[in-house]
C-alpha cells in the first residue's frame, strides 16, 4: 500500500556561498520515514515554483522544519532591524497561507522551531527578534561549537500544563528537549494555546484550539534521535497516525489535535 505523504517544507539555501538549493536535513526525513511511517517528500517553498493548492492535493500532511532564516517581521506588523536576523520571503509565502489552510481543512502539521514560529504568525501572533536580549530570559541558541551531539543535546526542561494534549502524548507534565532558536513567541495568534514553557516562560509548545486535525508543534528539535528519543518518538509516531487517518479520510481523536 502507498505511505501517506508528509511534504517537508524545504528550506532556499546557497551551498558553498554559491549554488542555489531546496534543502532539507536528513534527520527530518529519517523521523518522517522510520517514526512517523510516511514518505517523505521535500517542498521547494517558493511561490514561483508550487501553489498552495498543488501541495495541499499532493501531500496528507507537513512538516514545518526549523531553518537558518527567520519569518519576515512585516508578516507580523513589525520592521526590520538587525536582531531579526536573515529571511526568507519565498517560504513565509508558501507556509503562512499553507497553516491556515491545514487548519482550515483539518491537514495534519507539524510545527518545529521556525516551523512552530510560521504556526503563530499565521494565526496572527507576534515573534520577539531575540530572546536572549529580554530580561530574565536564558540563551536558547545553539552552542556554536562542538558535535552535533553537543548542540543538539538535551539542554532544559520543558513544563506543560496539566491534561493538556502534551500531557497526554507523552504521559509526563515535564520533559527535557534541546534548544537552538534565537527568535520565540512574543504574543499567541488567535486560537494558538501555548501548553508548554522553558523554565524563563518561553513558549516551547502549542496547539490550535478547536481545529479537527494534529497541530502540535514544539520550539525544540525532536527531529535529532527522534527513534530513540523517548519524547521524540511519541511526537513523530502521533503526527503519523494522524496523516495517515487524514489519507484514510478518517477523523483523529480529540485529545491528538487540542
Amino acid at each position: 500500500m502507498r505511505r501517506p505523504v508528509v511534504g517537508i517544507i524545504g528550506n532556499n539555501s546557497l551551498l558553498n556561498d554559491q549554488y542555489p538549493a531546496h534543502t532539507g536535513g536528513t534527520m527530518n526525513s529519517t523521523a518522517i520515514a522510520q517514526v512517523a511511517g510516511c514518505l517523505p517528500l521535500i517542498i521547494p517553498a517558493d511561490p514561483l515554483l508550487v501553489t498552495v493548492e498543488e501541495i495541499l492535493e499532493t501531500c496528507d500532511g507537513f512538516l514545518l522544519t526549523g531553518g537558518r532564516p527567520n519569518v519576515h517581521p512585516e508578516e507580523y506588523g513589525e520592521e526590520p532591524t538587525e536582531a531579526h536576523g536573515a529571511f526568507d520571503r519565498c517560504r513565509d509565502a508558501i507556509t503562512l497561507p499553507l497553516v491556515r489552510a491545514c487548519v482550515d481543512r483539518g491537514q495534519p502539521i507539524l510545527g518545529v522551531c521556525r516551523g512552530f514560529q510560521e504556526v503563530n504568525v499565521a494565526m496572527g501572533g507576534t515573534l520577539y527578534p531575540e530572546i536572549r536580549d529580554l530580561p530574565g530570559r536564558m540563551n536558547h541558541r545553539m552552542p556554536p561549537d562542538g558535535s552535533l551531539e553537543e548542540k543538539f543535546a538535551l539542554r532544559h526542561p520543558v513544563r506543560f500544563s496539566d491534561q493538556g494534549p502534551f500531557h497526554h502524548l507523552l504521559g509526563a507534565t515535564e520533559v527535557m528537549t534541546n534548544t537552538l532558536h534565537g527568535q520565540g513567541i512574543k504574543t499567541a495568534g488567535q486560537r494558538v494555546v501555548i501548553d508548554g514553557w522553558a523554565p524563563d516562560g518561553t513558549p516551547e509548545a502549542l496547539y490550535i484550539a478547536g481545529a479537527t486535525g494534529f497541530t502540535l508543534s514544539v520550539q525544540w528539535h525532536p527531529e535529532w534521535n527522534a527513534a530513540s528519543d523517548p519524547v521524540s518518538r511519541p511526537l513523530f509516531a502521533a503526527f503519523g497516525a494522524a496523516v495517515k487517518a487524514f489519507a484514510a479520510g478518517h477523523d483523529m481523536p480529540r485529545r491528538a489535535s487540542a
